[in-house]
């Protein structure tokens, strides 16, 4: 059997990047011959073995042929008289098509990719791209991870065809969140939107996100104006401040209320916490977004606009804000509101360098407030017979004094 090193790993050795995994092909073999070899099967769907060493996956070289719809609609085959064209025919991209002989260093390269890296385009393999739906999300992703790659103009056309035929509607939710996990956690992730914005792609798998762009905001607190531009602006802070996933999701999903601002409200956006919080548990529930990034996304919801004002609040409203946000026992979630406000903030034009003070003033007296020996004050109020909301509101009250204490009993900040 031969082996090669394709895809991924192919592509970043290319450009000069790390190589993390190395994903492997192997023509003229059968799965009889991989097990006997010590190779073991983990593939459900096509032929794949684990390396009995490197624990690295080996897949045997297969043609894939359509049969219905959706990314699971394909019949497999997988034989040794496959050639290692024939696999690589069945790529996405041509930067991804591309196969290196492991002894030798020698590059397989049946259509073009090497030319493709040089041009910095982004190029289909072939009509077969339009097969799985997954392959637009995944091109959209690396858009935004090669910022410096163009889409070629064929490809783009290609991408609003399958959004036009519905080829969309039959992916399912695990594998859309994979690929905009991916993209939100790159150093450009506006660019994703932006190619699947293009294609017709965004209105069809986030229409609460794509109904953004057209709407205005006052130009006093938004110089950019427009509600979808800001939204980017807000997402690539996100990746200047190196933010995790959750941050960049709250991020994505904070202002989503302001696409169902009543036209004769506009540009002011009355209320839009609220929707914005509603949108999001929907937007979460629809890609089974993981829990920690719905909680976030809700909490920075509804609780922005309060943070971004909080230098008005006396200690007991700062107590209140703490006591809605659960930040007594979730304070590892309330620094990543911080964080997705400060973002907020800051994604708007010529203000990318603007202080955010709010952020770790905010920190700062959660911190204080914290110390308060609430134990101790439990078992004081025990000794007097007081029992449930009573002694929360004696903890309430010590906090406030704590932090009155801080600040001199002015606003907190």
């Amino acid at each position: 059997m031969n082996c090669f090193v394709v895809g991924g790993a192919v592509r970043d050795r290319l450009l000069g990047l790390p190589v993390n995994d190395r994903d492997w092909v192997v023509v003229g073999s059968t799965p009889e011959q991989m097990v006997a070899a010590g190779y073991t099967p983990v593939g459900r769907d096509f032929p794949v073995f684990l390396h009995p060493k490197s624990k690295e996956e080996y897949a045997l070289a297969r043609t894939e042929r359509k049969s219905g719809r959706g990314y699971l609609g394909f019949v497999v085959q997988a034989s040794p008289e496959v050639t290692l064209e024939q696999d690589l025919a069945r790529r996405d991209l041509t930067l991804n098509a591309i196969a290196e002989d492991p002894k030798t260093g020698a590059l397989t390269d049946p259509f073009g990719g090497l030319r493709d890296i040089a041009a910095r385009l982004l190029r289909h393999v072939g009509p077969a791209f339009v097969d799985d739906p997954v392959r637009l999300l995944r091109l959209a992703r690396l858009a935004a991870r090669f910022a410096d790659f163009r889409i070629a103009p064929e490809t783009e056309a290609l991408l609003a065809q399958m959004v036009a035929e519905g080829e969309l509607d039959h992916l399912v939710p695990e594998r859309v969140w994979q690929e905009l996990s991916r993209g939100l956690m790159t150093a450009q992730p506006a660019r994703m939107f932006e190619v699947l914005r293009g294609c017709g792609a965004l209105a069809r798998l986030l229409p609460e996100v794509d109904r953004l762009w057209g709407v205005p905001q006052p130009e006093a607190h938004h110089p950019e104006v427009d509600t979808g531009a800001h939204l980017m602006l807000v997402l690539q802070m996100a990746a200047r401040l190196d933010a995790p996933l959750a941050v960049r999701y709250a991020c994505l999903c904070h202002d989503l209320g302001k696409g169902l601002t009543p036209a004769d409200e506009l540009p002011r956006h009355i209320g839009h916490e609220a929707r914005s919080a509603k949108l999001a548990r929907v937007v979460g529930e629809r890609w089974r977004v993981p829990t920690d990034c719905r909680e976030l996304a809700d909490l920075t919801a509804r609780e922005h606009g309060n943070i971004h004002r909080s230098g008005t609040l006396d200690a007991a409203a700062t107590i209140r804000l703490f006591d809605r946000c659960d930040a007594w026992r979730r304070p590892d979630r309330f620094a990543g509101l911080l964080l997705a406000c400060e973002c907020d903030a800051r994604g708007r034009r010529g203000l990318q360098d603007a202080p955010y003070p709010q952020r770790a003033r905010l920190a700062a007296a959660l911190v204080l407030a914290r110390a308060v020996d609430t134990t101790a004050l439990a078992e004081a109020a025990a000794a007097k017979c007081l029992a449930g909301p009573a002694i929360g509101q004696l903890i309430a009250a010590a906090r406030v004094r704590a932090l009155s204490e801080a600040c001199g009993g002015t606003a907190l900040l």
